[in-house]
């Protein structure tokens, strides 16, 4: 390893890290006999005991629904569904909290939107994506377009993976309706600069019907609640914002840019550490990135490879991510990849490549 990639001693690394990994039990278990070294954080990162202990607070001490409800427990639950909307309303400096609507999960919030502008788009509409989209941010456009007619567009990835703005911007024109566009590739971890865009919740009719998104429900007609309610029919995921909640608080009193140094710092190690092995090849070079190494082996499949990992303890994420079509752009079945969170340290780097080296030696 290079004088750079040491830059920061171990020693100091392991007593930075040493209280942060403290707070995820999930970090302290084994994985077929030896430690586990958990590098697939860009699917799930590990939950820390607080996210955990406020999940509890709310299964335990509150659990009810939210919003209807006449009694103590149910009033808690509200308060802190509530409270997790403000906050979140905060972190994302929204201009107020009826921007902010929960839903079960990203691929139901571009459902919502996609399911939510018919009414908008027609036969001479367009739709434009990039070649880097997640399947989520693809499928939702597409039935879109079969509902109305409309035309998806797609602008390409340049061989570094970054986007390639100039083709973006040449198919920027008045049918334009729509631009969904990743802020980060699932897949490579490039930084795509997206900037901020508002949706228009007021004139957007709702996705789902049922409690909570009505004012007066009659046989002859329905009255809908305002934003945000009015995308949040039935019971919302609560659990989930409450832990939504906890877990920027977590962040927030860490400190993000202290906590996306860390990540920085481990992705340029790792970049350097991987780029040394024969036959590896990184894909998705260009900068910025967020912590996400994904690459392919010569003469190794990915599964393979994260199979021979995962015997070591190492865990990764092998596949096509859900990105069929960025793997046809750079010609590749999947590829492994390694994503990092401010949790995880150097020595982790190292026993994945050294579980690399040990698959190259077996198919070598």
């Amino acid at each position: 390893m290079s004088a750079a990639a040491e830059t920061l001693p171990r020693p100091a690394q392991a007593t930075r890290i040493t209280d942060l990994r403290a707070d995820f039990p999930a970090l302290a278990t084994q994985v077929n006999g030896k430690p586990l070294a958990y590098l697939d954080n860009a699917a799930s990162t590990q939950r820390p005991q607080a996210v955990m202990d406020a999940l509890r607070r709310y299964e335990v001490e509150m659990h009810a629904n939210v919003h209807r409800g006449l009694h103590t427990r149910s009033d808690q639950a509200t308060a802190a569904f509530e409270g997790a909307r403000k906050r979140t309303r905060a972190w994302l400096n929204a201009a107020s909290a009826e921007e902010i609507v929960f839903t079960r999960g990203a691929t139901e919030s571009i459902n919502l939107v996609a399911r939510c502008m018919d009414k908008r788009m027609g036969a001479d509409s367009e739709i434009l994506l990039t070649h880097m989209e997640h399947h989520s941010n693809i499928v939702p456009w597409q039935q879109l377009c079969e509902r109305t007619g409309a035309r998806l567009r797609v602008a390409p990835v340049l061989d570094s993976g970054a986007l390639d703005l100039k083709a973006f911007g040449r198919l920027v024109n008045r049918n334009l309706k729509l631009i969904a566009v990743t802020h980060v590739s699932n897949a490579m971890g490039v930084i795509n600069p997206v900037a901020e865009m508002r949706p228009w919740l007021e004139e957007m009719p709702p996705f789902l019907g049922g409690g909570e998104m009505i004012l007066e429900v009659r046989f002859d007609g329905t009255r809908y609640n305002a934003p945000p309610h009015k995308f949040e029919a039935g019971t919302p995921n609560i659990a989930g914002a409450i832990a939504l909640g906890a877990a920027m608080d977590y962040l927030a009193a860490h400190g993000l840019e202290r906590l996306a140094a860390i990540e920085h710092e481990l992705l340029e190690y790792a970049a350097e550490r991987l780029s040394g092995i024969p036959g590896l090849r990184i894909i998705g070079t260009a900068a910025p990135k967020s912590a996400v190494v994904s690459f392919v082996m010569k003469d190794i499949h990915p599964h393979d490879l994260g199979t021979i990992l995962d015997h070591e303890g190492v865990a990764i994420r092998a596949g096509h991510h859900c990105a069929m079509p960025l793997m046809d752009r750079f010609g590749v079945p999947g590829t492994s990849r390694a994503s990092f969170a401010f949790y995880n340290t150097r020595d982790e780097i190292d026993r994945l490549a050294d579980g690399i080296e040990t698959a190259r030696k077996l198919f070598g």
